[in-house]
């Protein structure tokens, strides 16, 4: 999908095993930035390259014309097919030094961040070339006006990166916003927030490019964190609601959360436990989007 001259827009469905015979159907998206070279943001699942090496041919550019990989954050739906596509092209790498460790020890990330079928959904590890932080900026070529300004946005994980493309108004957002009534996932419930906040102060963006939700443009641009940040907050009141009760332990107040946000009972995991134990670390707090 193009979504700009230069910005192309690649879905990858794919299938998470979470119990025999039952698989949660999932996708993410990576995006294509054109210019003398490719610049690729996140890289999708383990086989995602056979897809993304594809299109390029299909739009008469060639694979081995990627340059950098940009990773917004280490999960495995991100990095999967990092390890092939540095494999095939020799591009460098790239990620915030707080995922580093998991990016280059995926056997680390998955006894540390357990993912049901990780093995068949990482592709192997990938070390990194350089790292970035806040503040930084990429000159991606003389092709474009504008550079691409690097936001530390924590909160889903340590070191998640949004980038913002100024000459097209493209947010690369990674999974740092929430999709309202879908599974949310973050490691720091106040980060999230802050993360969202400090994205949505920002003016000119046109489009928002998620890797956990379609593009977005024109007025949902804005929408879509106004009703972000309103979805963190209603998870945590329903999270406070269930430790307020009788404090159950953290698998019997993910299922009575999960039930509370009409999230399905397959959604129930060791990662929704994970991101509802974050708001129960905060709990002295009622309005999270407060600072």
């Amino acid at each position: 999908m193009r979504i700009t001259p230069s910005i192309h827009a690649l879905k990858h469905p794919f299938q998470v095993p979470i119990a025999p015979g039952i698989t949660l159907d999932r996708f993410v998206y990576s995006y294509l930035i054109y210019g003398e070279t490719i610049l690729l943001i996140d890289t999708g699942v383990a086989g995602c390259e056979t897809q993304i090496f594809d299109y390029i041919r299909s739009t008469g550019r060639d694979p081995s014309e990627i340059a950098l990989v940009i990773l917004t954050h280490a999960h495995p739906d991100h990095i999967g097919a990092a390890r092939a596509i540095q494999g095939a092209t020799g591009c460098s790498i790239a990620a915030h030094p707080a995922e580093r460790a998991w990016i280059e020890d995926v056997e680390r990330q998955n006894r540390e961040r357990p993912v049901p079928g990780f093995a068949t959904l990482v592709g192997g590890p990938v070390q990194l070339d350089f790292e970035l932080v806040d503040g930084d900026s990429i000159e991606i070529d003389a092709t474009h006006s504008g550079e691409l300004q690097v936001f530390h946005t924590p909160g889903h994980s340590a070191g998640s990166l949004s980038l913002f493309l100024h000459s097209e108004g493209a947010l690369f957002s990674g999974d740092v916003i929430p999709v309202t009534g879908d599974l949310p996932v973050y490691d720091d419930a106040l980060a999230s927030v802050r993360s969202v906040q400090r994205l949505r102060g920002l003016t000119g963006i046109h489009v928002i490019l998620s890797a956990w939700d379609e593009p977005k443009r024109g007025e949902d641009v804005y929408r879509q964190m106004d009703q972000a940040l309103a979805y963190l907050q209603k998870i945590h009141e329903a999270v406070l609601a269930c430790a307020g009760a009788d404090s159950p332990d953290p698998m019997e107040c993910t299922r009575r959360t999960a039930a509370a946000l009409g999230l399905p009972p397959q959604a129930v995991n060791s990662l929704l436990t994970r991101t509802f134990e974050a708001n129960r670390r905060v709990l002295n707090r009622k309005n999270i989007l407060e600072h």
